[in-house]
């Protein structure tokens, strides 16, 4: 197939003179490469895309793709992480990963835990903070952890995110609402077990990986896999694969959130266990991390001797299902800009 592939690079926005934190979820170069890489290497022909702009401009030039490997996190807004694939559907275009509709409601951590929770899944109590005066209204049971509502790759959680009175409730939502320009959510502190579960497949194909646990060391962050522990892990994480009943729960778990959501293709599911050992919801990520080193979910499938060449395959192979030949001359337009003279 003639293959897409859209990404936002770190570096062209640091060059833009956004932040750190604005830009934290955004590719490296060697993740591009080691995708691409794995396409050809299955005996695809790759077009770099980029970011939604150059996405935008290229298919207003009337250029088409057979699918799409859409790995664009976006920049704005709730919605940031659908608007590839709304563009793509819009267009016609198939592609990797789950859809806008999906992308959206996953990336809003409080939505997200309201759709798991009328499934039946268990999830620590939370409430959904917009703002200082909010977070002077909450009655949950201390301690308490705090984190951005619309944020990825832990950005945002540090050991101050877990908080044990009213005091430190109100500084940290303060400082986390008027950093990020975004609701917080606040759940019920889990001092359990946290694993992760690698999910391949979409639908009645979809299946578990495999179940990683992931232990902070005496240099790591105390209470979360916090943004700190998880860009310096060297000596401060360690990781395992697991296979108790624990891991069987969670696995369970896994596959019933990631079917009730409706996710495709490949992607990660966080839990945390509570102080009675119950396996519990924490996040979804239905475009999980793909750098060939760091990436949990490659660090998960390299401890199970799955490669990175083979993952790419299964999330192609099961995107390609969705891939239905067809003429192209209906998607010519005779007016490419949308204006009429």
């Amino acid at each position: 197939m003639r293959i897409g592939i859209t990404y936002d690079l770190r570096d062209d926005y640091v060059r833009q003179g956004y932040s750190e934190d604005e830009t934290a979820e955004f590719d490296a170069p060697e993740t591009i490469d080691a995708i691409e890489g794995a396409l050809t290497s299955l005996g695809h022909l790759t077009v770099r895309v980029g970011s939604i702009q150059n996405l935008a401009a290229r298919l207003v030039a009337r250029e088409r793709w057979d699918l799409v490997f859409n790995y664009a996190e976006g920049l704005h807004g709730f919605g940031r992480e659908a608007q590839v694939p709304a563009l793509l559907d819009a267009f016609g275009i198939p592609y990797t990963f789950s859809d806008a509709l999906v992308m959206a409601l996953t990336l809003h951590k409080g939505m997200t835990n309201h759709a798991v929770r009328d499934m039946g899944v268990p999830t620590p109590d939370f409430v959904v903070v917009p703002d200082d005066a909010g977070a002077g209204k909450i009655v949950l049971p201390y301690p308490l952890f705090v984190k951005p509502v619309a944020g990825g790759s832990s950005v945002g959680i540090s050991a101050a995110s877990r908080v044990s009175c009213r005091s430190e409730l109100l500084t940290v939502c303060h400082d986390l609402i008027s950093r990020f320009r975004q609701p917080v959510l606040v759940q019920t502190f889990l001092p359990g077990r946290e694993l992760t579960v690698g999910v391949v497949g979409t639908g009645p194909k979809a299946r578990v990986l495999g179940v990683m646990e992931v232990l902070l060391g005496e240099h790591a962050e105390p209470y979360a896999y916090s943004y700190a522990n998880k860009t310096n892990y060297e000596g401060r994480v360690w990781y395992r694969i697991v296979d108790d009943e624990a891991a069987a729960d969670a696995a369970h778990l896994a596959l019933r959130v990631w079917n009730g959501l409706g996710c495709r293709d490949a992607g990660r599911i966080d839990c945390r266990c509570d102080a009675s050992g119950k396996v519990n919801f924490l996040e979804i990520n239905p475009l999980a991390g793909l750098h060939p080193e760091t990436g949990d979910l490659i660090v998960l499938a390299k401890m199970l001797a799955i490669d990175y060449r083979q993952l790419v395959e299964w999330i192609v192979d099961s995107a390609g299902e969705r891939v239905v030949p067809v003429s192209r001359s209906h998607l010519q337009m005779d007016d490419p800009a949308g204006m009429c003279s």
